[in-house]
């Protein structure tokens, strides 16, 4: 259907607008993105991209293939860079949790299994940047998870196959921004006042 290939590539493009400033923001040292939830996010984005094109995702996959690459370059980036050297109990529990789950996959076999599993330990990734910014609101760009929410709504608008396995990872992903999105806002109105 070409309609699904128009959504695809609409969320691919969103995906390359979306990372490229906030790469060279990265680069800048304008952001400073916590590096244990990059890898956190690099490792489950591609794992879930290969069990969506497991589960018959098709085109509506390719954008969660194209995020784990460039998830990975992040990663990558904000270790050289040192972007937020801060990392307490709480984050390498946030890494061990998520990184300790990665093998359960493998076991079931099952392609909804892995994504569940999956985008449980994406969540947790979420964990050391909810605490980086809740205390320093404007370290994040608001942007940036803006454009991933309503990328993630276009990957589920362009899936060839509707199941659990193709939709929950983008599903949960999209309100997971959206919610650091309101936690962000709200942060930087209080610190103002």
């Amino acid at each position: 259907m070409f309609y699904k290939e128009v959504f695809s590539a609409g969320a691919i493009a969103l995906t390359v607008i979306a990372f490229f400033p906030y790469i060279k923001s990265i680069v800048r040292g304008a952001v400073r993105p916590h590096v244990f939830s990059w890898i956190i996010w690099a490792t489950t984005t591609f794992v879930v991209f290969l069990a969506q094109l497991d589960d018959g995702g098709g085109v509506g996959a390719w954008p969660i293939g194209v995020s784990g690459m460039i998830t990975i370059l992040i990663a990558m980036l904000a270790y050289m860079k040192r972007g937020d050297i801060a990392i307490n109990r709480t984050d390498w529990l946030f890494l061990i949790s998520a990184l300790s789950s990665l093998p359960l996959w493998y076991f079931t076999s099952d392609p909804l299994w892995a994504v569940v599993i999956l985008t449980v330990v994406d969540l947790f990734g979420f964990g050391p940047t909810v605490r980086k910014g809740y205390n320093f609101p404007r370290s994040e760009s608001l942007l940036f998870f803006s454009m991933f929410a309503a990328r993630n709504i276009l990957v589920i608008m362009a899936l060839e196959n509707y199941s659990l396995t193709t939709v929950l990872f983008p599903a949960v992903i999209a309100a997971a921004c959206f919610l650091l999105i309101l936690m962000i806002a709200y942060r930087r109105r209080v610190l103002v006042v």
